[in-house]
C-alpha cells in the first residue's frame, strides 16, 4: 500500500517530540498550585494525547467546570514558562526527506493551538506541514473528526493517508476514521497497547518510517 500514500499525518507529543517529561512536570506543578490529589507520573503520562479537558476529566473526574478551567490556566502558565521540548533523534531528517519526496504532511495533536504554534516555531518544523489540527479546534482523539477535517483540507481520502502515533488514542482515532496507522513504541504507550488497534506495524524509531515507505517489510515488535 506504500505506493498509494500521499498524506502522512503525525501525532506530535511522543511521536515527533520527546515531551513526556515536560508534560508530566507541568501537571505536577498544577497539582501543587491548586492542592489537588496527587497523581503518579504513570497516570499523567497515560492521558498524553487527549485534549486538555478530556485529560483533566480522566485525572480528576470529581471536579467541576470552574475547577477544570483553573487547571487549564495553571497548566498553560507552566507550559509556556518551560523550555521547549526537543524532537526525537532523526525526526527532523525524516520530515525533511518526506517533504523532499513530495508527501503532504500534517499534524493531528491533543495540544492546543497556542502550544502547537510554539512548538512548531521552536523546532523549525512548521515549514514541513501543509495542515495541522489541534484538540481545541475540533473533537479530541479518539473521535475521528480531527482526521476527517485534515482529509477535507488536503483533498485526500482515507486510502491515500496514514496516521503515525505513539498512543492508543492516535490509532483508535485512525481506525474510527478509516485510515491505516503505524504505531511507534518509543513514546507513551507500550507496543502491546498499540497492537490492539491493528496498526500496519509498530516502529521502534522514527527513521524506520522511511524504510517502510521505500517498500521494506518492517516486523511488528
Amino acid at each position: 500500500m506504500q505506493k498509494d500514500i500521499e498524506l502522512i499525518i503525525f501525532d506530535w507529543d511522543g511521536t515527533l517530540i520527546d515531551s513526556q517529561a515536560n508534560i508530566v512536570q507541568c501537571f505536577k506543578y498544577v497539582i501543587d498550585d491548586l492542592d489537588l490529589p496527587d497523581r503518579s507520573s504513570e497516570e499523567i503520562s497515560n492521558i498524553i494525547g487527549l485534549g486538555m479537558w478530556e485529560a483533566l476529566r480522566e485525572l480528576f473526574p470529581q471536579n467541576n467546570t470552574e475547577e477544570y478551567q483553573q487547571m487549564v490556566d495553571r497548566y498553560r502558565y507552566h507550559f509556556f514558562a518551560s523550555d521547549p521540548s526537543q524532537p526525537f533523534s532523526g525526526a527532523g531528517t525524516v520530515l525533511s526527506s518526506l517533504a523532499e519526496d513530495g508527501y503532504i504532511l500534517a499534524v493531528a495533536t491533543g495540544k492546543g493551538r497556542r502550544g502547537l504554534d510554539k512548538a512548531l516555531d521552536s523546532t523549525g518544523f512548521r515549514q514541513y506541514f501543509h495542515a495541522t489540527r489541534c484538540a481545541d479546534e475540533t473533537r479530541s482523539k479518539p473521535h475521528p473528526q480531527m482526521l476527517e477535517e485534515l482529509l477535507d483540507e488536503t483533498g485526500m481520502n482515507g486510502e491515500q493517508a496514514i496516521m503515525i502515533g505513539d498512543t492508543e488514542y492516535d490509532l483508535e482515532m485512525a481506525k474510527n476514521a478509516g485510515i491505516p496507522s503505524i504505531g511507534v513504541s518509543y513514546g507513551v504507550h507500550e507496543a502491546d497497547r498499540l497492537l490492539k488497534h491493528e496498526p500496519i506495524s509498530v516502529l521502534n524509531e522514527i527513521g524506520a518510517l522511511l524504510n517502510w515507505l521505500n517498500g521494506e517489510k518492517i516486523a511488528n515488535l
